[in-house]
């Protein structure tokens, strides 16, 4: 008795995508677990099937019933009656030489064709031999389900952070940039006043301030979320090396300032005190506007030391491009970089031709996609390559 692997593992992976239709969350993972796990059951048994199925695809409590329901479904749509055993056929076995010793074998002792015909054959698909987190980098957070947006959350915090530099005008010794000639003539005194050796010394290197404006309006909702994960996960980890300067701002119809509020350990706890602040949460958007309330009360607090500042917006703007445009250039001449983060620059064949983005245009140093994890590890290793000068 054989069975028919391929087509068997075909409808496994149908059904797996049946349950994430009816609402179900079955990770890739959990497909590959219930394939392997056909393997060590007898799938004669409609039991033993059924709960195979179930303690391998099903992870809440809440979904029995649906699962229960898309099960019996999904299994009478393809003519079968309560578990595949249609795709079993009987085939004779050819009969089976005693195997020779491979190289390193040479003490085992080759089974006989009867012990290993009654040995359960495992189920195995290399297709299904993948790398979860990569798949899970290269997905879009608005196609994200939500057990994958938890996933993404942890690997969000696992990041490898590194702040971008800045040479500072103190100066430390070592390095190729100018003569210490004040050190080198007093070492020559150890040598009757010759100079043997010339010493250098560079300017020090400190971690940039970094400020971040994050668009919470209607059109970002189903990025606002993981990207406040983002400026969590961003303004933990730099203020642990050494940023003390991490400044987030949200807006919409207006700009609100929730830098003390993201550096709570907690990210829970974070994350419901910026919904109680943000009051324009899923609203409008007046970018310029917004740009000037931050140009007019905070430029000259954050905006000093040669800082970053990241935009996260789509670019679509209910207010005048105008005065977007002249905010834009305002806001590019006081800080170091102007950098703009689009989730949608991700989407194949996108062009920035709305009225904001076509203002916003010129005054952009950099613009760069913020869709995945993939993406957001590029712009992390982006902003670590930035020149310190």
């Amino acid at each position: 008795m054989t069975v028919s692997t391929s087509q068997l593992l075909s409808h496994v992976v149908a059904f797996a995508r049946s349950l994430r239709h009816a609402g179900i969350v079955v990770t890739p993972g959990q497909t590959a677990t219930f394939a392997r796990a056909l393997g060590e059951i007898s799938i004669f048994d409609p039991e033993a099937f059924f709960y195979a199925a179930q303690s391998t695809l099903l992870t809440r409590q809440e979904d029995r019933a649906k699962f229960a329901e898309a099960f019996r479904q999904f299994w009478q749509y393809l003519g079968l009656e309560r578990f595949p055993t249609e795709l079993l056929h009987q085939t004779p076995l050819p009969p089976k030489k005693d195997p020779k010793a491979r190289p390193g074998e040479v003490g085992r002792e080759p089974r006989s064709s009867e012990q290993s015909s009654k040995q359960p054959q495992p189920v195995v698909d290399r297709a299904l031999t993948f790398s979860e987190t990569e798949v899970l980098k290269q997905k879009r957070f608005d196609q994200m389900s939500e057990a994958e947006l938890e996933a993404a959350r942890r690997l969000l915090y696992g990041l490898a952070w590194n702040p971008p530099k800045r040479r500072t005008r103190r100066l430390k010794a070592g390095g190729k940039e100018q003569l210490d000639l004040r050190k080198s003539f007093r070492r020559s005194l150890k040598h009757q006043g010759e100079l043997v050796e010339l010493e250098r010394r560079s300017r020090k290197r400190k971690p940039r301030p970094i400020v971040a404006l994050a668009d919470v309006s209607g059109s970002m909702e189903r990025y606002a979320r993981m990207l406040l994960h983002f400026l969590h996960a961003f303004s933990l980890v730099q203020t642990r090396q050494g940023v003390r300067q991490v400044e987030c701002f949200t807006f919409g119809t207006r700009l609100t300032r929730i830098t003390r509020t993201l550096k709570k350990s907690s990210v829970d706890a974070a994350l419901s005190e910026v919904g109680r602040q943000v009051k324009d949460w899923s609203g409008g958007t007046r970018i310029g506007a917004c740009l000037h309330s931050f140009n007019q009360n905070w430029a000259k607090r954050v905006l000093g030391r040669g800082a970053l500042v990241l935009v996260i917006s789509d670019g679509w703007d209910q207010g005048e491009p105008e005065l977007l445009a002249f905010e834009m250039e305002r806001l590019q001449k006081s800080c170091h970089r102007l950098i703009w983060l689009n989730p949608l620059l991700g989407t194949p064949g996108y062009q920035p031709l709305t009225r904001g983005l076509g203002a916003a245009m010129p005054f952009i140093d950099a613009f760069y996609p913020i869709h995945t994890l993939s993406s957001l590890e590029q712009l992390v290793k982006a902003l670590e390559e930035l020149e310190p000068h």
